[in-house]
């Protein structure tokens, strides 16, 4: 690759090997202008797109004044950017910068040319990084390279969940292998039973950010253990034990074989809550006494938790326990009694040993995702705090937020540009600056809205006949695909991980009014869903089957589309596109939930139960709020809800979606739009999120730290 490229244009393969393009408009452009179709045909993944391109497009390209005045407008910005002498920690914390922030994430989704996520965990770690970035913030995140990822999802004959794995190719990722000065690879190594396993390190460049992932394909390493970094989320229990050791304790190893020094470690969800305990392992082998290491430790960690839901808090029994950590109490010098309690709590007869309770102990700043999720947070997790009241039970909220530049459409962007000015990266969490937004005519916003609604049919369409001449399917799955979705009709999403507590069925609770609604021959309705089950949760599955054979019905005119393998590139068409976004979750199940924040700062109005961000984000006029309760059982929950929903449909979402004026636009629908982005999107940003999280807990640790 180095060898192929110009050297007037040989920048672009260290641009297209750092992320920071996916989320800043000169990186895109370059690429676009280098050879859109090529970009395209890459998946928008610059690293491939170069290595297909001949010799002969490349030495043009170099040579063609036009494309060279956006390359070198895309080096200045990318050059200028990557200073760590700018951005918000400069300005207003710069002893900030002489530090370390470690952030360990099971996940990560940063761009779909890098597969290795699963869900709104990950895209919420991604948007730390780009967040961190931008800010300045001197953090590196430490994770898993999954070359085989979570699966890609597709939807068989029978409308059943059918998982492949797909290899990742190294060469086509924009990632690097980490290497000695001399050229040998990093290797650090951790004890899993009664054997040692290596672990190699790759490097992902996220703006200013770097990401180190974790794999244990080493030559090295038995067969079995090349394979424990190869999936995410395993439902091997063993064998998720065993990843967690390496992500936690092999983690904080290659941040030491990297001589980094982290200053302030957080623990983003329980899955890597052992990086813990072998920072105390760390300081008892310098001759600190348990209890004094633990409370180092403690004070120097963070931990977000981000939901109530049971099945998202690893718990493992005290048979694995004693299998994997029999030597390891040892080195704490305390006994398998005082080891297990570590992850149990007080006075319980436990045996398992649960990572959210490891984490909650060994850490002084602990977060919930939501205000709400907060007072769930400390309801559930009372019982560590067995003398305080429950408002006082030490667990802070800090609501998520979403990274604007990588979730709004361009389109949007330009709109925001010129009339509110500026550059919307940096003050985007600018609560006056974004009551500009009614200096828009609504005439150009709403132009903006069709444009993306048709886009998004449009990308659905496309796919659908793809999968069609290439035999893949029939023709009941092209119009389960949506092949029949139309681009100028009221478009409703329902998109995010598949599973029971988010009830992506509700909407079919009464079918019959429900395809009334749809097929209004003035005022249809289409509904588009996507979202993944868990390869192992089969009652995820079968609903998954329900709503996909319902989009099969013709009596519902093909207005209902399941669109497979939802992943960070069809989210964004999603949440840009629609016109509704749909969220149905079990009350105080849903801990936030992200997808509803990009969708709003798209324009897109949100129809949701007051659970997660909405109780705090709903306003009355920027959206829709689903039922308020009491309900007395989950059947009356369902019933009334559903009710609810097509009660908003009939009476107030519909209407005013249709209602025109003399030049065709929706007035009162446009005025929600505008209220929805200007009170949504300051709040539920990430640079406010990463703002809170530096000033309510990074900066308070380092400045504890500084006085002993």
């Amino acid at each position: 690759m180095k060898q192929r490229i110009p050297a007037r244009i040989r920048r672009l393969q260290d641009m297209a090997r750092n992320l920071w393009w996916s989320w800043h408009v000169e990186g895109r452009n370059v690429f676009r202008a280098l050879d859109y179709q090529a970009l395209r045909l890459s998946g928008y993944n610059p690293v491939k797109q170069l290595l297909s391109l001949s010799q002969e497009k490349l030495e043009s390209a170099a040579s063609d004044p036009a494309f060279l005045a956006e390359y070198d407008a895309a080096v200045s910005a990318f050059y200028d950017d990557l200073s760590l002498k700018k951005g918000w920690v400069a300005e207003e914390h710069p002893d900030l910068l002489s530090k370390t922030i470690a952030y360990f994430s099971a996940e990560f989704a940063l761009h779909s040319s890098l597969p290795i996520y699963a869900g709104g965990l990950g895209v919420l770690a991604g948007d730390v990084l780009k967040e961190a970035s931008d800010l300045g913030l001197p953090l590196v995140g430490v994770g898993f390279m999954y070359p085989q990822g979570y699966f890609v999802q597709h939807i068989s004959a029978d409308g059943w969940q059918q998982e492949n794995y797909a290899q990742l190719n190294f060469e086509e990722a924009p990632l690097t292998p980490v290497v000695t000065p001399e050229g040998k690879r990093v290797i650090a190594r951790v004890d899993i039973n009664d054997r040692v396993v290596g672990i190699g390190v790759w490097l992902v460049q996220v703006g200013r950010v770097n990401l180190y992932l974790m794999d244990t394909n080493l030559e090295e390493n038995s067969p079995g253990d090349r394979q424990l970094s190869a999936r995410l989320y395993t439902a091997d229990r063993e064998q998720r034990l065993q990843q967690e050791i390496i992500l936690g304790i092999g983690g904080v190893r290659v941040l030491r074989a990297l001589n980094i020094e982290p200053a302030v470690w957080h623990a983003n969800e329980g899955h890597t809550a052992f990086m813990t305990l072998e920072r105390i392992r760390e300081q008892m082998a310098n001759g600190v006494p348990f209890d004094e290491a633990a409370q180092r430790v403690q004070s120097t960690t963070v931990f977000t938790t981000h939901t109530p839901v049971p099945a998202g808090h690893d718990i493992f029994p005290v048979e694995l326990m004693d299998k994997y950590f029999r030597n390891f109490w040892n080195s704490l010098k305390i006994d398998r009694e005082a080891f297990l309690k570590l992850g149990q709590p007080p006075g319980a007869e436990s045996q398992s040993f649960n990572m959210t309770i490891l984490a909650l102990k060994m850490s002084q700043h602990r977060n919930a995702v939501s205000k709400l999720h907060s007072k769930v947070a400390r309801r559930m997790w009372q019982g560590l705090w067995p003398d305080l009241k429950e408002e006082k039970v030490p667990i802070i909220p800090v609501t998520n937020g979403v990274h604007l530049p990588t979730w709004i459409a361009p389109e949007l962007y330009e709109v925001f540009q010129k009339y509110i000015g500026g550059n919307v990266l940096t003050w985007c969490d600018n609560v006056e600056r974004w009551k500009r937004i009614l200096d828009i005519p609504d005439s150009e916003l709403w132009e903006v809205r069709q444009t993306l609604r048709r886009k998004l049919i449009h990308v659905i369409l496309e796919h659908a006949q793809e999968k069609w001449a290439d035999g893949a399917v029939n023709a009941q799955q092209v119009l389960a695909m949506g092949a029949l979705l139309d681009s100028d009709t009221l478009t409703i999403g329902f998109a995010r991980r598949f599973t029971e507590y988010k009830r992506p069925a509700l909407i079919f609770h009464d079918i019959e009014r429900l395809k009334r609604i749809i097929k209004d021959t003035w005022r249809p309705v289409q509904f588009v869903f996507a979202g993944k089950s868990h390869p192992a949760d089969f009652a995820s599955k079968h609903i998954l089957h329900h709503v996909y054979s319902l989009a099969i019905d013709k009596e519902f005119h093909g207005r209902i589309a399941f669109v497979e393998d939802y992943d960070m590139l069809l989210a964004r068409y999603l949440v840009q596109g629609v016109d509704v976004w749909l969220n149905t979750p079990r009350r105080l199940q849903e801990a936030c939930g992200t997808s509803g924040m990009k969708a709003s700062a798209n324009g897109v109005l949100h129809l949701s139960v007051r659970d997660g961000w909405w109780q705090e984000g709903y306003n009355g006029k920027n959206g829709w709020a689903i039922g308020d309760g009491p309900y007395e059982s989950t059947e009356q929950q369902d019933a009334q809800d559903a009710e609810s929903i097509y009660r908003l449909l009939e009476e107030e979402i519909v209407p005013l979606f249709y209602e025109r004026d003399v030049n065709g636009i929706p007035r009162g629908w446009m005025k929600m739009v505008k209220e929805a982005i200007s009170s949504i999107t300051p709040q539920f940003c990430a640079k406010r999120m990463m703002k809170e999280y530096t000033e309510k807990t990074y900066l308070p640790i380092i400045k504890a730290n500084r006085k002993r």
